[in-house]
């Protein structure tokens, strides 16, 4: 058996202390048209032998609030809690109030905007020169899905979409919004009781500066990076150490929360992902209590789980 130096086995010990009540806000975990490497039951008993607080499921197609309430119901050993999401694409009808509130009802934690079928995302496919394996290209092709009318004013269905997540208290992400659209949508949910504003990875795809990460998280919203651009072996990788820092910085840690983005085949598992996320963040020269802000103490409280963390 090959022997572990202290020194590793000191760090091992310090990542095991900081995700003790982590979050997961961003996993795609299945089952989903795309191949993915764990199912969300797998995902809850691997996060709970880790002493996570919760995951948040989403999947491009459709909202796994049903699932979370099946395994909440018949695993109430398994310490961490799972909730789901709705992203707004074609398969739930775009921005589609009936099935926002649909998910308020049975528990769901965040909308969406789109992400697959953002007008944003599919320039984005075309130059990128890269389909997501989640697309449903696979079927047909995907439509669409506007936020701004031709004047870049907020589509009225998405100021409906906006109240509904006002009136339950939900999360809104961006999803893959341009981030000039970003802005327009997220300072109509302010304007109409929004409280609870998510940056979907602005590191990729949304075409996001450091100034706009600033300016997003003055105006009171939580920036989300995606590990999995950030880390060696990971075949979503995209951006450097250096970049993850410079996003941390710019928001401020205290407007910074961590997700795995992970999932698929292919890749390491979500644990490892923030395993391997929280030791960066070491070799970044972060301390251990701001990573387990970034990872925990921050998630929940966008989230609005204090109370149910601390049961």
């Amino acid at each position: 058996m090959q022997a572990v130096s202290p020194k590793a086995d000191g760090r091992a010990a310090r990542i095991d202390a900081i995700l003790q009540g982590a979050i997961d806000p961003h996993v795609h975990s299945g089952p989903s048209i795309a191949p993915r490497g764990i199912d969300h039951l797998e995902l809850v008993r691997e996060m709970s032998g880790a002493g996570f607080a919760a995951v948040v499921t989403k999947d491009h197609d459709y909202a796994g609030v049903a699932t979370a309430a099946l395994i909440s119901k018949h695993h109430p050993e398994l310490p961490t809690k799972i909730y789901s999401s709705i992203v707004l694409n074609n398969v739930v009808g775009g921005i589609n109030p009936y099935a926002v509130e649909h998910t308020a009802a049975m528990g769901g934690k965040i909308v969406w905007m789109p992400t697959l079928a953002a007008e944003n995302h599919l320039r984005w496919e075309k130059t990128a020169g890269w389909v997501h394996p989640a697309s449903t290209q696979k079927m047909r092709p995907a439509s669409p899905v506007p936020v701004l009318d031709a004047n870049r004013a907020v589509l009225d269905e998405v100021k409906e979409v906006l109240d509904v997540i006002a009136k339950n208290d939900m999360v809104l992400a961006s999803g893959h919004l341009h981030v000039s659209e970003t802005w327009l949508v997220f300072e109509e949910a302010q304007r109409r009781g929004v409280k609870r504003l998510i940056f979907t990875h602005p590191e990729d795809i949304v075409d996001a500066s450091l100034n706009d990460v600033q300016g997003i998280a003055t105006m009171g919203a939580t920036v989300e990076h995606s590990l999995c651009m950030f880390l060696e072996g990971s075949k979503f990788k995209t951006r450097t150490a250096e970049d993850l820092r410079l996003q941390i910085d710019a928001a401020g840690v205290d407007r910074t929360i961590l997700c795995s983005d992970l999932g698929q085949v292919g890749v390491f598992s979500p644990l490892e992902g923030f395993r391997r996320g929280v030791s960066l963040c070491m070799e970044l020269g972060y301390s251990d209590e701001d990573i387990h802000k970034m990872v925990s103490t921050n998630t929940t409280q966008v989230l609005g789980l204090e109370a149910a963390v601390e049961n």
